[in-house]
């Protein structure tokens, strides 16, 4: 089922969502030239290489046939579905490409309060767990932290995630399911379910001239669409980043708020530790009760408050060196890294651990970019955040230079003295915007999986108008937050919390980095010597950071693993039983031939209306509707099979949303109707407006069905070929656009079966047609039989639209495997019972709903 979201009443400010750079190496333009693929008949395909079961005459066939395909070199050809290169009639465009200078600038300047809070409180923690792990000894030891946490901002943050991360955005969309996403719109590798071929061949394969790097990108391409280990094995790292970004979305406010809350250990010497948790609890209450009130509200409320916090640091940082000592700029030169090492042999390595803390938060760079544009991000990070860090990392060393005792609280202890107070209190707005930072990601990992089919069904509420990637999540966040309390209640050390914050973050990271590199690969088909060196690079630090980290898992982080690994099993049992009850209910679908057996009238009485029947193939009848016409007398007189699908790509423009097809001859009536939704797509409309849609798309179709027929009843009387006629292999949408879904148009056929209400409507047919004769040629045929079938809809729209709703459980077989049996008898049925209904989606009246259950054994 489709997944509706509500929407707040207010108005929101508008956040910018827009991609570039590299990005656009992987977007060339839709209508240049481009390879496809071709068959042995030499009649291109490309991205439909198959018809989908479809026969020669248009109709419905349950053989799949396998062609043998080779590339060819086609000409220009605008791709009607392709959003990624944002060319086509209606559909959306970049929400950010008009603004102007002024606009673009408060765009940046909100960026701020959403995107780099986490990452711009890091200095309030790093060094105290850096020197907890290996304590200063001496004036080396400081330039020797210090000029670790330079190189690493230089080399995480900016190089990594800011200059080439961020490009690889899927139009806009930021995060590991969106990368995920981006490889699969590139390759069949895809295992989500509710996916057959024509899903994955939305946008087609536009590759450049034939290089060296096109060869290595179709071997990796086919690769991996043939190796089923290569695809779960892809499919198992995505679900295990995404877990690691939802423990990040519970350790980054545990960890921002209790070290802002902590310095009043400093300023008031009474202050105890169990003081500091339970004012941090109250913090972490308020923090996830603000987050209904959306990105927009909160990104201007909250941008003021990190800009002045980047300002105090930059300001205490160059107040301490000037105080203290401004020797520190030597930590520019590497070398002090080496000799930190020699000094400090395996602590060295243990503060690693803390050493990764003042990168933490560059992953919500990418996940939240959905919020912004990938410029103004880049922009504000480089021109304001990264200099005010480097400033206030700086100042601290200068300040530890002399001051080795107050290692545990860097930060709250370099700070003047006549300033303390207003930077506690700046410091605690800042930690608490800076959680909210991994949280909104997190919202935004979450729905992506949800519509890929990775994770239960959740109410989602769209908090922006124009924005759909301004997203809440109620459950999830309430439950982000009871978990965040049991963090901070037993895990009450500032450093055992840091290790569980370095080991989210590090996963996510290292996730991140292999999925980079097969888009580096596969989309933008760069120089294998950069490819290799940014795997070695990055990745390999990352497993450094990641072995210091793990070291640790003894202590109270390992809640945090133990967190990860739970969602990690909830999101793969959801993808398994999903899979395996979509491929029962392919597996079991009706056959035609029995379709033909019980005839036009389906073996029962056919009463007025049409009756929408709600399933998940895009091929075939389901097996749902045999259970319906067992159960009941009758069934309407047009049914209609609405599939639902969540693409992958981002956007489907509304006036591209449907495809339809006919299920067997038109005596019968039933229809496909194929209802496209892209991830960042958001069920708005009400169900009158959705029938309404429908409805004028049929419409659409049968009449260009029918026009169809007669350029091809023309063609054979010219003894042209079918070549001469590429509409006849395309499916037609509602605005007129030839869809490359690989379905043939009906040919001409002769109609076996007197359609049911032919007797009722032909008194009509004459008053329309007043001149039918006995010499009426082929057109005025077509003509009359046309206008008989849009009567026919009228009249079966006047008489209502029913939905009929199929309830497709699912049970292990006895001979199964008893881990079989427990996951999906239980775990699995446990999440489908209390996920997000179907009926709550459609928000459709009791009136107009039919349900019946059914059970299929796997």
């Amino acid at each position: 089922m489709a997944e509706e979201s509500s929407m707040e009443g207010s108005e929101k400010e508008e956040i910018d969502s827009s991609g570039g750079g590299f990005g656009d190496m992987a977007s060339m333009d839709s209508i240049e030239s481009r390879w496809v693929i071709q068959d042995d008949d030499d009649s291109e395909i490309g991205v439909d290489d198959d018809n989908d079961g479809f026969d020669g005459t248009g109709l419905e066939s349950d053989e799949d046939e396998i062609p043998e395909h080779r590339l060819i070199r086609t000409g220009p050809r605008v791709d009607s579905f392709d959003v990624e290169a944002l060319e086509v009639p209606g559909a959306p465009r970049n929400d950010y490409e008009d603004l102007t200078v002024g606009r673009k600038v408060l765009l940046a300047f909100q960026t701020l309060g959403v995107v780099f809070g986490d990452v711009g409180t890091s200095p309030l923690y790093t060094f105290s767990v850096m020197f907890s792990k290996s304590p200063v000894q001496e004036k080396e030891d400081v330039i020797g932290a210090l000029s670790l946490v330079l190189y690493t901002l230089l080399l995480v943050p900016l190089i990594k995630y800011v200059l080439v991360v961020l490009w690889a955005n899927d139009d806009g969309e930021g995060g590991t399911f969106a990368l995920y996403s981006l490889i699969s719109r590139h390759a069949k590798i895809s295992l989500i379910p509710n996916q057959l071929r024509s899903d994955t061949r939305i946008s087609s394969f536009r590759l450049k001239v034939p290089c060296p790097e096109l060869e290595r990108s179709l071997k990796l391409k086919e690769k991996l669409e043939n190796s089923l280990i290569l695809k779960k094995i892809l499919l198992v790292l995505v679900l295990a980043g995404t877990s690691m970004v939802i423990a990040d979305g519970v350790v980054t406010p545990a960890m921002s708020v209790m070290s802002a809350v902590g310095g009043l250990k400093v300023g008031v010497d009474v202050v105890e530790q169990d003081q500091v948790v339970m004012i941090s609890v109250a913090f972490l209450v308020i923090l996830f009760s603000l987050q209904k009130y959306g990105t927009s509200k909160m990104g201007l409320v909250v941008g003021p408050a990190l800009l002045i916090w980047f300002c105090s640091l930059a300001g205490i940082g160059i107040y301490n060196l000037i105080k203290y000592d401004s020797s520190v700029y030597r930590a520019f030169n590497p070398v002090h890294i080496y000799y930190f090492f020699k000094r400090n042999s395996i602590n060295a390595w243990y503060a690693l651990g803390g050493c990764i803390l003042c990168a933490t938060g560059s992953e919500a760079l990418f996940a939240d970019l959905c919020y912004f544009s990938v410029r103004s991000v880049q922009l504000t990070f480089v021109c304001l955040v990264l200099p005010c860090l480097m400033l206030g990392y700086m100042g601290q060393a200068a300040y530890l230079m002399e001051n080795h005792a107050d290692a545990s609280q860097a930060f709250f202890s370099s700070v003047p003295g006549s300033a303390f107070w207003p930077v506690l209190f700046i410091a605690n707005i800042a930690a608490l915007i800076a959680s909210r930072t991994m949280t909104t990601a997190t919202f935004s990992c979450i729905k992506q999986s949800t519509a890929l089919g990775c994770f239960p069904r959740l109410k989602i509420i769209h908090t922006s108008r124009k924005f759909m990637g301004q997203i809440y999540i109620p459950v999830l966040n309430w439950f982000l937050l009871a978990v965040c309390l049991v963090v901070v209640c037993s895990i009450s050390s500032i450093d055992e919390i840091g290790n569980a914050y370095g080991m989210a973050e590090l996963g996510v990271m290292m996730t991140t980095t292999i999925l980079v590199t097969l888009i580096m690969l596969l989309i933008w088909q760069i120089n294998i010597v950069i490819v290799i060196a940014f795997l070695v690079v990055f990745l390999g630090v990352e497993l450094v950071f990641f072995s210091s980290v793990i070291a640790s898992v003894g202590d109270g982080s390992w809640i945090i693993l133990v967190f990860a690994v739970i969602m990690f099993g909830i999101m793969y049992i959801w993808n398994y039983g999903s899979k395996l009850r979509y491929e029962t209910e392919v597996e079991q679908k009706l056959s035609m031939d029995l379709m033909r057996e019980l005839g036009c009238n389906l073996g029962t009485i056919r009463a007025p209306g049409i009756g929408l029947l709600y399933n998940e193939l895009v091929k075939g009848v389901p097996a749902i509707f045999g259970h319906f016409l067992t159960t009941l007398p009758a069934i309407h007189s047009m049914v209609i099979f609405v599939c639902i699908k969540y693409v992958p790509v981002p956007v489907v423009p509304q006036n591209e949303r449907f495809l339809f097809r006919r299920v067997c001859t038109k005596s019968y009536h039933l229809f496909r109707c194929i209802a496209r939704y892209g991830y960042k797509d958001a069920r708005k409309e009400t169900h009158q407006a959705f029938e309404q849609l429908l409805i004028e798309s049929l419409e659409k179709f049968i009449r260009r069905e029918a026009q169809e027929r007669s350029l091809e009843s023309d063609g054979n009387d010219d003894s042209d070929s079918e070549e001469d006629f590429p509409g006849s292999r395309v499916v037609i949408g509602p605005n007129g656009s030839m869809y490359s879904m690989g379905v043939p148009l009906l040919s001409e056929y002769r109609d076996l079966n007197k359609p049911i209400m032919e007797m009722n409507t032909s008194s009509d047919h004459t008053n329309h047609h007043p001149f039918d004769t006995s010499s009426d040629s082929s057109v005025s045929e077509a003509e009359q039989s046309l206008e008989r079938e849009l009567s026919f809809i009228h009249k079966a729209k006047e008489s209502g639209v029913v939905y009929l709703l199929g309830h497709g459980d699912i049970r292990a077989r006895k001979d199964s495997w008893f881990i079989k049996k427990l996951v999906i008898n239980y775990f699995y049925t446990f999440l489908r019972k209390n996920c997000r209904r179907g009926i709550a989606n459609l928000s459709v009246p009791q009136s107009h709903l039919m349900q019946v259950g059914m059970t299929y054994m796997v």
